[in-house]
């Protein structure tokens, strides 16, 4: 029994050496920049011209200033209608095809090359997608010279000048982006139901409708939750899209300021107690609508 108990705790000091690469870089690039945010947050860090003022510890100074102004809220606001416009149709578009692709009955061809089509467009970075519709977009892009050509407008639309178009755009961008990945995602859960319950399904008489909604569905929640907690996080740092398409403007009218753009902000004039405060900020947000979304999922209940 020793030799054997010696043996086991052998095998597992390699399991222990293997985490350490993991555990170093954990440490290095994510608790200590943590942990140095949250400190930078309680002072007053930041260079007037060529004066540097601190830092001086100021308490939740920081924390009461960004309460108090109310741009936070606006960009609070523009971030959530920003991420809603964009994983609404990202998650019912990313089901619809996780359902076509997974159903073996249907017998599509070419499947492989689609689902490596759909992904592609993940693997563009972000600041090349957003040159390409600033491109397409302006005032004298092809978007505008191909609808003036065929009568719909006389005039060209200037798409960067109003609300709802350039968070459109933005949306439309980030759909582009990740739907591809979601699909992926709920591709594979689907494919991970046991073919058994839908063949148990259609023996009872239920359409293709009712068993998606009352088998698939269910059977999906899990990664259902994941996607919605990881598009959430990826809404809340909403920024190269926007930056790069308003010149980091957020123009018109701050209606496509993020809070990543607001706290970039605040990184370039070098006001690092401010921008300390807002990341804690935007840490505590993200950690409470995750919770949320576990709450109202039930994903919170175990089962005895």
């Amino acid at each position: 029994m020793k030799a054997k108990k010696g043996k086991a705790v052998r095998y597992n000091k390699w399991g222990y050496i293997f985490l350490v690469p993991f555990i170093l870089t954990y440490t290095i690039f994510q608790l200590v920049p943590m942990a140095t945010t949250i400190y930078n947050s309680f002072f007053e860090n930041y260079r007037s011209g060529l004066t540097q003022i601190g830092p001086n510890f100021v308490g939740f100074d920081n924390f009461r200033k960004i309460f108090t102004d109310g741009d936070i809220w606006i960009y609070a606001k523009n971030t959530m209608i920003l991420w809603i416009m964009c994983f609404i149709p990202q998650i019912l578009l990313s089901l619809l095809l996780g359902a076509w692709f997974s159903d073996i009955r249907l017998k599509l061809k070419g499947s492989r090359f689609f689902k490596t089509v759909i992904y592609l467009p993940n693997l563009i970075m972000a600041s090349a997608f957003a040159m390409l519709f600033f491109t397409l977009f302006s005032d004298q892009g092809p978007i505008n010279s191909m609808l003036i050509k065929i009568g719909i407008i006389s005039t060209p639309y200037k798409f960067m000048s109003h609300v709802w178009s350039t968070r459109t755009l933005i949306a439309f961008m980030n759909l582009l982006m990740w739907f591809g990945n979601t699909t992926i995602l709920l591709m594979a859960g689907m494919m991970g139901i046991d073919p058994s319950l839908f063949e148990a399904a259609e023996v009872d008489g239920a359409t293709s409708t009712q068993v998606f909604f009352h088998v698939t569905l269910p059977l999906l929640r899990p990664i259902l939750v994941y996607v919605m907690i990881t598009s959430l996080i990826g809404g809340l740092q909403n920024f190269d899209v926007p930056q790069i398409l308003t010149n980091g403007t957020g123009d018109p009218v701050r209606s496509s300021m993020t809070l990543i753009m607001f706290l970039n902000k605040h990184l370039y004039s070098k006001n690092y107690g401010m921008a300390g405060a807002l990341s804690v900020v935007l840490f505590v947000i993200t950690v409470i609508l995750s919770l949320i979304v576990f709450k109202v999922t039930g994903n919170d209940k175990r089962k005895g």
